[in-house]
């Protein structure tokens, strides 16, 4: 670790910034996970906004700034060098946050010691002076471009570039469609749904604090809406955390049993319920060591994964996420499959979701759920169920996926499909 004898103003944000990267790119770590323990201990939450934006900014742009130091150097600095580190962020803040240049260097020197200091100024330089841009929208990492060009082909790479390169739009779920507010720029692709800007303030918008609705994204309300209205059957919402699944079951008229392994995670949930009113039971536990006393109506798995479909707001996704990550996510599934499915009635529905853009996360996992469960097939989903301009598969599921709804601001990716036990 550096010695911060020599921190002045704007230092300590950028050290914050470069744990961060370090976390994410070194570790492994989800971004928010990274952020606590990074940010903790700065004065102001000026400087914790501004440390997670500048890393959130390099992760969007890592492959092109790597291009621009590669440029400029006569040897490769490895991909885990402080220095590279460093040049990220002093670059990013000139070409991408509108940083004036000498502050942009100045409040980086301090993270390097000795040799790599003159290192850093110097590329810097080389690559300031030659005027250097970054390419609009950033280039993906080349295995992720590979990964998904093979599997949705060309034209999906280039919308996720493009919905990458600019702040995801909010979308606000009602717990009572026909009590929408007008609200100024929102837009309503959905019953019960407003999309508003990126970047207005959630706390200040009408009925917040009534609890009306909540944050949302319009991809990830699909799964709940496929199990239409409760009239108090029982649900089961696996893995329920943040709530927002949850909140739309309950609103829905469904007896709902909330189960979630994580502790901060149930606590966010928690509250979630209490600002909007709605009931559900909650239970901490893992879904591979916990099981209802009796089958249900229906089962929500929302089954842990790669999250790669979420990559506009955590573009750490982009660079965390390996083969093997997937691989391990994809057992884990199997098991929470094979466990869920049978806590479904016969005649009951089992709606399984993942946030992820890699087929052995959703089409692949249910064909091979489906060759175990004989008892169990798609059912499938109709149009007038999706939002606008989201169109079922020609098997009845639901895949989401860049470039849809690019003109109204995009939606995350998710594989869903909705099945019925028949005994």
């Amino acid at each position: 670790m550096t010695s911060k004898r020599d921190d002045g103003a704007g230092v300590p944000a950028r050290r914050a910034a470069l744990r961060i990267l370090d976390a994410v790119m070194r570790q492994g770590l989800p971004l928010e996970a990274a952020l606590d323990s990074a940010t903790r201990g700065l004065p102001k939450d000026a400087d914790r906004a501004f440390a997670h934006a500048i890393a959130a900014e390099v992760l969007r742009h890592v492959p092109d700034l790597d291009a621009l130091i590669d440029s400029a150097t006569r040897r490769r600095l490895p991909d885990d060098a402080k220095a590279r580190f460093a040049l990220r962020i002093a670059l990013v803040q000139a070409l991408a946050l509108g940083t004036p240049l000498h502050a942009a260097i100045s409040t980086v020197l301090p993270l390097v010691d000795g040799g790599p200091r003159k290192l850093v100024h110097g590329v810097f330089g080389a690559v300031t002076r030659e005027g250097a841009k970054l390419p609009d929208p950033p280039n993906l990492p080349a295995d992720v471009s590979q990964r998904w060009g093979t599997a949705w082909g060309d034209a999906v790479v280039e919308a996720a570039r493009h919905a990458i390169a600019r702040l995801a739009p909010i979308d606000l779920v009602f717990a009572d469609p026909a009590a929408i507010p007008d609200m100024p720029d929102a837009v309503s692709l959905c019953p019960g749904h407003l999309r508003v800007p990126a970047g207005t303030p959630v706390r200040a918008m009408p009925g917040f604090a009534e609890g009306g609705w909540w944050v949302q994204d319009i991809a990830a309300a699909i799964p709940a809406r496929l199990l239409g209205a409760g009239d108090g059957r029982v649900a089961l919402d696996l893995c329920a955390a943040p709530g927002g699944k949850t909140m739309q079951l309950a609103a829905a008229g469904w007896s709902v049993t909330a189960v979630e392994a994580s502790t901060g995670r149930m606590g966010r949930l928690r509250e979630n319920l209490e600002r909007t009113r709605l009931a559900a039971d909650l239970v901490e536990a893992d879904v591979l060591a916990w099981a209802p006393l009796e089958p249900v109506d229906a089962v929500l798995l929302d089954a842990p994964c790669s999250a790669t479909g979420i990559f506009r707001r955590h573009p750490d996704v982009l660079h965390r996420v390996r083969p093997s990550v997937v691989a391990e996510m994809v057992t884990t599934q199997g098991a929470m499959f094979a466990r869920a499915a049978d806590w479904v009635k016969p005649g009951g529905q089992l709606v399984y979701a993942t946030c992820s853009l890699e087929p052995a996360e959703g089409e692949e996992r249910l064909a091979a759920f489906l060759a175990q469960r004989p008892d169990f097939a798609i059912e499938p989903v109709r149009p007038e169920e999706l939002p606008e301009n989201v169109a079922p598969a020609a098997d009845g599921t639901v895949r989401t996926l860049p470039g849809m709804l690019g003109p109204a601001g995009g939606l995350d990716g998710f594989f869903i499909a909705r099945m019925r036990r028949s005994s």
